[in-house]
């Protein structure tokens, strides 16, 4: 972590957490929670959409992964939840939540490719969002543990 010398010449290192500095909020994994909720907002959205009415979405030609649009909905309101949940966690600083924010970004990255037949702008854009977020909770290192 870098040093900054103050005016009276003593060097200050700034804090990891949210008590006293602003680099809680400057990294690259605090923007990806933030991305990870909004992901698991617009997934459940879809999730409930694709429950009550399986006529809003169609299938554009035929691919291999297949289900109903029913069973559609329940796939992104499980993993909507879960990535709110994810999400939450990482913006709370939760030691849990980096690696299982990977986790479940690569989970959404698989159901969006599945997804792609019924939503292929959208399924992109959330493959895009989802390759993002891995790589910033990966490579952010702000508020990576002291070794």
């Amino acid at each position: 972590m870098a040093q900054t010398a103050s005016p009276s010449g003593a060097h200050h290192t700034p804090s990891r957490g949210g008590h006293g500095g602003h680099t809680w909020a400057t990294g690259g994994a605090m923007f990806a929670g933030v991305l990870l909720f909004v992901d698991g907002v617009l997934a459940v959205l879809n999730g409930v959409v694709s429950i009550a009415r399986d006529n809003v979405y169609t299938l554009n030609g035929s691919y291999t992964y297949q289900f109903t649009l029913t069973s559609w909905g329940w796939i992104h309101l499980v993993v909507g939840a879960l990535l709110v949940l994810t999400g939450l966690g990482i913006m709370s600083s939760a030691p849990w939540a980096r690696m299982l924010g990977v986790g479940m970004a690569a989970v959404s990255i698989v159901a969006n490719f599945m997804w792609l037949p019924y939503q292929p702008v959208w399924a992109v854009v959330a493959i895009a969002i989802g390759v993002f977020v891995i790589w910033s909770l990966l490579t952010d290192r702000s508020r990576a543990p002291a070794r």
